[in-house]
């Protein structure tokens, strides 16, 4: 058995996850019969812990900004220690929403229209007709993200907010109507399923307490919906998951408008949440692999280089 670091907790807003993604995963790490460590990159020696632990590889747990974008990915290729979920070109390109947009442009894949803005310059005036939504350019979890909706006097007062701390780029795209969809992958067996994603939480829409908090959220696996578009949505996630070059896991977010019968891919996470009200975890039940099984598979796939 392997003795391996789990990174988790980090510096990012979405910290709060991270550790509890982690210590769910240290958990399975350790019923697997794993030794498992625990190192929380807040701390200011973290890179030196982890030449002293010298683990044989590193489960990385971190989401969002600094743990996800390739940062964390660059020290543990400098330290040659095989790690899991995607490298660093693929971690960097996911978490930068624009440049991923580009990516998947490229490779044909549906989209909703946008632009990338400074802040305050999205402010300033409605920068496309509502509804239309807002987002940091490189945060996760639906962190910093709003929708403006028709009717709306004027864009999101936070954007000038000066305790803003989710970068100076913001990403504007149309706002899809219709149906919140979710597709996990897996990198050598493909799409696992399609969740739907029913908002039971006070917001309309599915935002980070909807993600995280208790009852926030329903989810529906497989999704209620026709299975030619669903065949659809499993093909464009794997699509999305190669385009950028991905290993591991990954789940890849869509809108899907029955009307009209269209399908927009959000965004690529490359580190999908573990918690106990996570997608990914439930879509490998759906197709009968537990939590610690999808936990061996993680760590079965971690290598160096990436």
């Amino acid at each position: 058995m392997a003795r391996v670091v789990v990174l988790l907790g980090g510096l990012s807003p979405e910290r709060p996850v991270s550790l509890s993604s982690g210590a769910g995963c240290a958990a399975a790490l350790r019923r697997l019969g794993h030794e498992a460590i625990e190192v929380d990159p807040q701390a200011s020696d973290w890179i030196e812990r982890l030449r002293r632990e010298a683990p044989d590889m590193v489960f990385n747990a971190l989401h969002g900004e600094w743990g996800e974008d390739g940062r964390t990915q660059g020290v543990l290729d400098y330290l040659k220690l095989p790690y899991t979920h995607s490298g660093v070109l693929a971690s960097a390109l996911a978490m930068d929403k624009d440049k991923s947009k580009a990516v998947f442009a490229q490779a044909g894949l549906p989209l909703a229209n946008g632009k990338l803005m400074h802040r305050l310059e999205a402010a300033k005036a409605h920068p496309m007709p509502a509804p239309y939504v807002v987002k940091p350019n490189a945060q996760g979890s639906s962190v910093g993200v709003f929708i403006v909706r028709e009717g709306a006097n004027r864009p999101p007062e936070q954007l000038l907010d000066p305790d803003w701390t989710f970068g100076e780029e913001v990403l504007v795209e149309e706002f899809i109507d219709g149906k919140e969809l979710t597709v996990a992958v897996m990198h050598d067996r493909g799409a696992l399923a399609v969740t739907e994603i029913f908002v039971t939480s006070d917001g309309d829409w599915y935002d980070f307490d909807a993600k995280y908090a208790e009852g926030g959220s329903r989810h529906v696996v497989p999704a209620n919906i026709p299975q030619a578009v669903s065949e659809q949505l499993m093909r464009a996630a794997e699509a999305a998951h190669h385009a950028l070059g991905c290993r591991g896991v990954t789940r890849s977010d869509f809108r899907y408008d029955p009307k009209r019968n269209r399908i927009a891919l959000l965004e690529v996470n490359t580190q999908p949440g573990m918690t106990p009200t996570s997608l990914v975890p439930e879509q490998a039940a759906h197709i009968g692999m537990s939590y610690d099984d999808l936990v061996a598979w993680i760590v079965g796939d971690a290598s160096w280089p990436r």
